[in-house]
C-alpha cells in the first residue's frame, strides 16, 4: 500500500510588521501576489489580478463623487509637446528633471519636436481649454481624467508606493474668482476624507506644504500624508490652487459679465488610486496578511467545505445551496480545491476576503454554519435560519469596525518637540515632530535644509485643519516662531 503524500503547508507572512516594516510590505506584495517587479523596465511594476480589481474599484468610488460634485471626464493625449512645457516657467523646471522624452518615431526617424510622455496633464489640458471656454457662463469648468502619468523618479521605487509610471485621477478646474477656487481646494480636501478615510479607513491629516516643496507653477499645495507602520509619512492625493499662473500663461479667459474679458483662477487635484491603495494595505495590513474594506475585496465571502470521506455531496450540495443564497449580493467563492483546510484558510486570509464560511457534516447536522470575520478573527456559529440576516449584518458593519479600529488619534503618532536634540531622537522613533518653525515661506528654506541632513526628516509643512499647539521659537535657528510645522520621514 503507497504511503500517503505528505502535504507541505503554504507559508504566511514570515516577516513581523512591527518589527520589520520593510521586510513584512515585500512578502505581502510577493505572497499576496498584489505585484511583480521583474518586469525588465526599473520602475515600471505589473499590478497582478488581486490588485487590479480593488484598484479599479477604487477609481470608480472616486469618479463616482467627482461626478456627483459636477465634474465631467475627458480623455486626453499621453504625449505633450515640449512647447506646450515651455509656456510656464515654474512648471517645467519642476517637471523638466522627470519627464520621459519621444525623440524618435517610425522609419521617419527623429521628431522635428519632442514630445514628453505625460508627467501631468496640466500642459496638456490648458491649452485646450482657451479654446472652450469662452464666456462666464462656461465657468465654473470641472474636469476629470482617468490616466496613468510618467516621471523619471530618482529616489527608491517601490511597489505602489512610488514608481516611474503610476495610475491617478487628476481634476483641472477653472473658476471667475481666486474665492471660487479656493472653495474647490477645500472641496477636494474634503472628498480625499471621503475616499481615503471612509471607504479606505485611512487616517490622513491635512498639510499647506511648504514654499520649496509646492506643486511647480502652484500658489499653494495642500497635500494628505498617512504615517505608515514604518513611521514614515507617505503623501497621498494633493491638490493645488493655482491663481492664474497658468491661465495667463495659455490664455484662458473669460468674457465677464461686466463685458471684460479676464484670466480665469485655476485648481488641479490628483488622487492617485495606485499609491492609495498602496497606503491601504500597508496601513490596515497584518501578520497573516492583507485586511480590505469590505466594497474593495475583490473577493468578499468565500466558503470552504470541510469534507470528510463519505460524506462529500452532503457537505458539497449544502455549500452550493448557500453560495446560491449570495450569489446575486456579494462577491463569494466557493473554495473546492485539492488543497488542505489549513492552507485554504492561510490562503484567503493572506488575500484578505472578509468573510470566510465553514461548513462541515456536523454543521449541516446542527443546522448551522460557522462565519469568520478576517479583520479581526471573531468566529460565530449562526444557524441556517438566521444567516442571511448575519452575514448582512456583517458586511453593513465590517469597514466601519476596520475604520473605527485604525482611525486612532493623530496626536498620538506626534510629538513635541522644544530642542533639535528631542527632534531627532523623536524622528528615530517614528514619531511626526511637531516644533515652532520660522514660517513655510522661501526665507525658511535654510532651516528645512538643516532639519533634513541633521534631524533626518522632512518639513511637511502647517496642518490645514485647526491647530492646537503654539511656540515661542524656531527649533532650528531660535528666531520667533511664525507658525507650527511638521517634520517626518517620508517614502
Amino acid at each position: 500500500m503507497a504511503k500517503k503524500k505528505k502535504e507541505v503547508p503554504i507559508i504566511g507572512i514570515t516577516v513581523s510588521k512591527e518589527e520589520d516594516f520593510s521586510g513584512w510590505y515585500t512578502e505581502l506584495i510577493t505572497k499576496a501576489e498584489l505585484a511583480d517587479i521583474r518586469y525588465n523596465i526599473k520602475g515600471f511594476v505589473v499590478y497582478r489580478e488581486w490588485a487590479t480589481i480593488t484598484i479599479r474599484r477604487m477609481y470608480r468610488k472616486t469618479e463616482d463623487l467627482l461626478d456627483k460634485k459636477d465634474h465631467l471626464p475627458l480623455t486626453m493625449p499621453s504625449l505633450i509637446p515640449e512647447s506646450n512645457f515651455l509656456l510656464e516657467a515654474e512648471h517645467v523646471k519642476g517637471f523638466a528633471p522627470e519627464v520621459f522624452w519621444v525623440t524618435e518615431a517610425g522609419s521617419s526617424g527623429k521628431l522635428t519636436e519632442r514630445l514628453a510622455l505625460r508627467p501631468t496633464s496640466e500642459t496638456a489640458l490648458y491649452k485646450m481649454y482657451s479654446m472652450w471656454i469662452r464666456s462666464y457662463k462656461d465657468l465654473p469648468f470641472k474636469r476629470y481624467l482617468s490616466c496613468q502619468v510618467w516621471r523619471y523618479e530618482g529616489k527608491m521605487t517601490r511597489p505602489f508606493f512610488r514608481g516611474r509610471e503610476f495610475h491617478w485621477i487628476e481634476s483641472h478646474n477653472v473658476f471667475a474668482t481666486m474665492e471660487d477656487a479656493m472653495k474647490q481646494v477645500k472641496e477636494d480636501m474634503e472628498s480625499t476624507y471621503q475616499i481615503l478615510r471612509d471607504e479606505c479607513c485611512i487616517p490622513i491629516i491635512f498639510f499647506q506644504r511648504p514654499e520649496w516643496d509646492k506643486f511647480a507653477g502652484a500658489v499653494h499645495t495642500y497635500a494628505a500624508d498617512a504615517l505608515m507602520g514604518s513611521g514614515k509619512v507617505l503623501q497621498l492625493p494633493s491638490t493645488h490652487l493655482l491663481g492664474q499662473k497658468f491661465s495667463k500663461a495659455f490664455n484662458v479667459k473669460f468674457i465677464d459679465t461686466d463685458g471684460e474679458e479676464k484670466y480665469g483662477y485655476q485648481t488641479c487635484y490628483g488622487p492617485s488610486q495606485s499609491r492609495n491603495y498602496g497606503a491601504m494595505i500597508a496601513y490596515l495590513g497584518d501578520d497573516n496578511g492583507l485586511v480590505l474594506p469590505f466594497d474593495l475585496a475583490p473577493v468578499q465571502i468565500v466558503i470552504i467545505p470541510i469534507i470528510f470521506k463519505g460524506k462529500e455531496k452532503i457537505v458539497l450540495d449544502k455549500v452550493k445551496e448557500i453560495y446560491d443564497l449570495f450569489k446575486d449580493k456579494y462577491v463569494i467563492k466557493i473554495d473546492d480545491s485539492d488543497e488542505s483546510v489549513g492552507n485554504k484558510f492561510y490562503t484567503w486570509e493572506l488575500k484578505g476576503v472578509p468573510i470566510r464560511i465553514e461548513i462541515g457534516p456536523r454543521d449541516i447536522e446542527k443546522q448551522q454554519v460557522i462565519v469568520v470575520k478576517r479583520h479581526d478573527g471573531k468566529r460565530f456559529e449562526i444557524k441556517e435560519e438566521n444567516l442571511i440576516e448575519r452575514i448582512d449584518e456583517i458586511a453593513q458593519n465590517y469597514t466601519k469596525e476596520i475604520k473605527e479600529k485604525s482611525l486612532t488619534d493623530f496626536e498620538s503618532q506626534v510629538e513635541l518637540v522644544y530642542e533639535k536634540d528631542a527632534a531627532i531622537k523623536a524622528i528615530d522613533n517614528g514619531k511626526i515632530v511637531c516644533c515652532g518653525f520660522c514660517s513655510i515661506d522661501m526665507e525658511a528654506l535654510k532651516c528645512a535644509e538643516i532639519v533634513e541632513k541633521e534631524i533626518g526628516g522632512e518639513v511637511r509643512g502647517k496642518r490645514v485643519d485647526e491647530e492646537k499647539h503654539e511656540f515661542a521659537t524656531c527649533l532650528i535657528c531660535g528666531k520667533p516662531a511664525g507658525c507650527t510645522v511638521y517634520i517626518a520621514k517620508s517614502y
